[in-house]
This record gives C-alpha cells, structure tokens and sequence, in this order.
C-alpha cells in the first residue's frame, strides 16, 4: 500500500501523524531513536516536518511494522540505504567527470598549438573556454 504525500513544504507532527496512521508519541518516539530524523522547529517549539523527513518515517514504519526489524536492525538497514544512495550517486558522476577530464585534455592540446602559433586572440579565447570547464568540473564534484 503507497501512501500519497500531500504537495506542502512543512507538516505538523499531527498531520504526519494522521498519514502514517500512527500517534504522535510514536514520532516523538522515532526522533529520539533515529538520529538522522530532525524536524525543524518553530519559535513555539513545534515540530515542522519536511516531505523527506515524511519519507523516511515511511520507510521507517515500513521497516518496524512490515519487515519486523527491530529498532537497531532499521537503523542499520537505514545506514546500509544510506551508504548505497551515496555510492550510486558517486557512480552517476563519473561519467561526467571522465568526460570533462577528456574535454580538459583536449583543450590542454589546443592550447600548446595557440602558445606555439603566438596568435594573442586564439589564447585568449582558450583560456576563456578552459575557465567554462572548469567551472563545470568544479560544479560536478560540488555535486
């Protein structure tokens, strides 16, 4: 069964209460137990939850009710989904990144060829191209 997540920015721990199906306490409960879980709160000490702390409480409900993992299995298994996001964002960027190294090699080519030919227009657009990829590359490791 999928839960549909309301389109807000923030939820009270009453209405996350009332779309998980448990009470209140239970979050409260979850907070102390599940470090990563840290809603914002307002100058009246309320909890304001954001739609991804709502979704890890579902995938913390889904663990706890539906797979009977114990508190310290989920948190476990958390780290383990965790650990294996990371890795497969790491893995999406590699392409880019080769290809920028390849980009970056290729101007490095051109740019022993504009030095050689003395011609100041052609170095100077080089190096302004050379700053793009850079600036690309530094966006792409920043992540």
């Amino acid at each position: 069964m999928t839960i549909a997540i309301p389109e807000k920015q923030y939820f009270k721990i009453g209405e996350v209460s009332e779309i998980l199906n448990v009470e209140p306490y239970v979050l409260r409960y979850w907070e102390s137990e599940f470090k990563i879980l840290k809603p914002t709160r307002t100058r009246a000490r309320q909890r304001l939850y954001h739609k991804r702390d709502l979704e890890l409480l579902l995938e913390i409900k889904h663990l706890l009710y539906d797979e009977k993992f114990t508190i310290a299995g989920a948190k476990k298994r958390l780290q383990e989904m965790k650990k294996q996001a990371a890795a497969e964002k790491k893995a999406a960027k590699v392409p880019k990144a080769s290809r920028v190294k390849e980009e970056i090699k290729a101007l490095e080519s051109r740019m022993e060829n504009a030095t050689s030919s003395d011609n100041q227009s052609d170095y100077r657009d080089l190096l302004i191209e050379i700053k793009k990829e850079l600036k690309e590359l530094r966006m792409i490791l920043e992540g």
